[in-house]
């Protein structure tokens, strides 16, 4: 079942491209965004890490962090971030601990079942204040920051 808004955030622990071990306590007194995208290195989700890199200081000056979350291992992130230069991080949870604490949606595609590309806005707090569902990647980064900019 999906987190509803108004609730807190499910804590984390889970490792970034590098290895390090990231969790909710780490972004606290920051507003976070959690994008779920379905596999690294594929069109849509490389728009998106583009498009979350190319405005990152634009989130960091409202205080907001941005970290992608997908079931890739943090090898392929590391692949993924170094190939097109991201500066954001990418969470690997190929045991689906948050994938499946959220209540995540997915989705066949082809003949095999991937995560729908969603996007949760957790307040300084650790609560969930908004959630976007299947997502389309392009210009979805704006949104989302003049979105959260409305509930600062």
């Amino acid at each position: 079942m999906a987190i509803e808004i108004g609730r807190p955030f499910p804590d984390f622990a889970l490792p970034n491209q590098d290895g390090k071990v990231r969790k909710l306590k780490d972004f606290a007194g920051k507003w976070l965004v959690v994008y779920v995208y379905p596999k690294d290195d594929t069109p849509g989700c490389t728009i998106q890490g583009r498009s979350f890199t190319a405005t990152k200081e634009a989130f960091s000056n409202a205080n907001i962090e941005v970290i992608g979350l997908s079931e890739d291992d943090v090898s392929s992130h590391k692949h993924f971030c170094d190939k097109f230069s991201f500066t954001i991080d990418l969470l690997a949870d190929p045991k689906h601990e948050l994938l499946g604490a959220t209540g995540t949606g997915r989705s066949e595609w082809k003949g095999t079942m991937y995560w729908d590309r969603t996007t949760y806005v957790v307040d300084p707090g650790g609560v969930l204040r908004k959630v976007y569902e299947k997502v389309d990647p392009k210009g979805h980064e704006v949104m989302v920051l003049e979105d959260i900019k409305k509930l600062q």
